[in-house]
């Protein structure tokens, strides 16, 4: 029971220190309060007969202690806590934190694979919050880049659709016709531009990229490759070498052969910088490919060219995509080397909430970027499925 009471405790003694907000007179009453708190609901939960019970009991106290002390939306998200605080006690009471340990595993080895987990978790949420929040404020009502008082109470009044309403209606209008104090002065006709360059810049650097890396990934797998280190270290140098430094040379490369400002200078610089993905991740496919399939399609007639077309690029197909995909990503978000080297007909969207940000801070740059969130996301789910049929396919994942 002690041991139970003592862990619960200290989880709230976290809960109450993050609560304090850095306000060092609050941080000693917070962190007091909030160990007395979930030590109490261990307690509790510990003395009813299911795991159900006990988290639906410690949520709904927490939960009502929330909304009488703060808000409703505060309600929820402490009862969340409270969830979490009751299955955490009956875990502990019930010894089943050792089940993923073997009999043996010792107190400082139990102690730390969960102590482990718990910093990559917390790293994990220290780098997913600022991406979690950008999501609800951009339904905001308001003007704000904070959350209104309509917000927290969960009140439907504080949430709209208006600053996505805007990227679509007066993206599409004309400058003149945009008027109105909520209006975005900059969200006309360059947003659509913007977007257009995105994926046009996007679709022929991923282009050149997969079809760069792929040829020189498949040549760097050869065992007769002379230099293979030296060749693959240069090929990927544009994921070492900070990207200001890259930037700054190829604006230089470009400025005497007259690329500087243009859609082709600006496909062929994202090409170069997504053609290391390709190239790593084509490189990691080839890696289990059976090479004595080639030599028996040579044996039987076939050319290099229908070789690769009917053997190899079926198999290495996922890889290949995956590696398109991590390009097209690599040029949809790149803003550095668009800053040095497209003009103002080449801005796309990253470079155009850059200017927003500059120009005028209003939500609609949020609304954007939750949509490229969601992009990002889509386009990572659709390249862990092709990893997955990668592995099944050459045979190393057995489902």
């Amino acid at each position: 029971m002690w041991f139970t009471l003592a862990w619960t405790g200290g989880f709230g003694a976290i809960v109450g220190f993050l609560s304090a907000q850095g306000q060092f007179a609050r941080m000693v009453p917070y962190l007091m309060i909030g160990a007395v708190v979930f030590a109490a609901l261990a307690f509790v939960a510990t003395k009813l007969p299911s795991k159900i019970m006990a988290r639906a009991a410690c949520a709904l106290a927490l939960m009502v202690l929330g909304t009488v002390a703060f808000s409703f939306s505060y309600g929820l998200l402490v009862g969340l806590l409270g969830w979490i605080v009751g299955g955490m006690a009956q875990w502990l009471n019930s010894g089943d934190y050792r089940l993923p340990q073997p009999p043996y595993a010792t107190s400082g080895q139990v102690l730390w694979f969960y102590v482990f987990r718990f910093i990559c978790g917390a790293i994990f949420v220290f780098l997913i919050t600022p991406i979690i929040i950008l999501i609800p404020l951009s339904f905001n009502q308001q003007p704000y880049f904070s959350f209104t008082p309509e917000m927290l109470s969960l009140n439907p009044e504080g949430y709209s659709l208006r600053w996505y309403w805007d990227i679509l209606k007066n993206g599409m209008a004309a400058p003149e016709a945009i008027d109105g104090w909520w209006a975005d002065m900059w969200n006309n006709a360059q947003w659509v531009r913007s977007v257009k360059n995105s994926f046009y810049i996007g679709f022929w650097a991923t282009i050149l990229a997969t079809g760069f890396g792929t040829l020189a990934a498949i040549g760097l797998s050869r065992n007769e490759m002379p230099y293979r280190r030296a060749i693959m270290a240069l090929l990927i140098s544009p994921m070492i070498v900070p990207l200001v430094i890259t930037a700054s040379g190829i604006f230089y490369f470009y400025s005497q052969v007259g690329l500087a400002k243009s859609y082709m200078g600006l496909i062929l610089a994202h090409a170069v910088l997504g053609t290391p993905f390709v190239i790593i991740t084509v490189t990691a496919t080839l890696v289990g490919f059976d090479n004595s399939l080639t030599r028996a399609a040579a044996n039987m007639g076939a050319g290099p060219v229908r070789t690769f077309f009917k053997i190899q690029m079926p198999l290495i197909l996922p890889g290949v995509i995956s590696g398109a995909l991590f390009a097209f990503i690599t040029s949809f978000d790149e803003v550095v080397v668009v800053l040095q080297v497209a003009d103002v007909k080449q801005r796309t969207i990253p470079r155009q909430m850059f200017s927003g940000i500059r120009e005028q801070i209003s939500p609609t740059i949020l609304a954007v970027a939750t949509i490229l969130v969601i992009i990002s996301i889509l386009l990572l789910t659709v390249v862990e499925l092709l990893r997955r049929r990668s592995e099944r396919l050459r045979g190393i994942s057995p489902h």
